[in-house]
């Protein structure tokens, strides 16, 4: 059966969205540390796979055209947060490296605090710190 999930996003430039990324704390294999097409960063103790792809390499693997993310959202990619201060940093971070913050922090459902940004490249990430001791009882 399957045992890891890797994530492929098409970007523009290689370089700026490892800086983009490096800044707001991820880390990236080494293997392909100086490819002009790809960067495998990992995110998490799980070591989840994104792979960064240039736009073409990208469209030859999908075979398909790629999704303009100004005018649509083909998914919402969800990180954790140890804190609620972890979550500002990132909407910080995020906004000082070059990508947008769509949704500031905040408090969602009572037991939620997290934000929403898009990379330079306009995917949408979802940063969620999550206060399990309040969340409501089932």
């Amino acid at each position: 059966m399957t045992k890891e999930i890797w994530i492929n996003l098409p970007v523009k430039d290689i370089r700026r969205s490892k800086a983009f990324f490096t800044t707001l704390g991820f880390a990236f294999s080494e293997r392909d540390a100086n490819s002009e097409v790809s960067a495998t960063m990992l995110i998490g103790t799980g070591k989840v796979v994104v792979m960064l792809f240039s736009e073409q390499v990208f469209q030859g693997f999908t075979q398909h055209s790629i999704s303009d993310t100004r005018k649509g959202t083909e998914m919402l990619i969800s990180i954790d947060a140890e804190s609620r201060e972890e979550v500002d940093e990132l909407a910080r971070k995020a906004t000082e490296a070059g990508g947008t913050v769509f949704a500031p922090p905040g408090e969602s459902q009572g037991w939620m605090y997290g934000c929403g940004f898009c990379d330079p490249d306009g995917h949408r990430w979802n940063v969620l710190h999550m206060d399990m001791s309040k969340m409501p009882k089932m």
